[in-house]
């Protein structure tokens, strides 16, 4: 059996559920189940299933924020 594995670096996350989460190159992720989330066309909008919200692309820019720096304590 084969295996690839691939490394992302997340860098913005959805304010108000913060298990959303962007990498660099713009793919989204659901950090709690560890799965890659599509874009999708709905009518003539283009955005993310997030629960069962749909968000176009306009309106999830002004909720994203970037992801805080966490200090190690070492």
């Amino acid at each position: 059996m084969n295996t690839i594995s691939v490394n992302y670096r997340l860098k913005w996350e959805l304010k108000t559920d913060t298990k959303y989460k962007w990498s660099e190159c713009g793919k989204l992720f659901n950090t709690q189940t560890g799965r890659m989330k599509k874009k999708v066309l709905n009518g003539s909008s283009i955005g993310y299933w997030i629960g069962r919200d749909f968000i176009t692309l306009d309106n999830l820019r002004k909720e994203l924020q970037l992801i805080p720096k966490q200090d190690c304590p070492f």
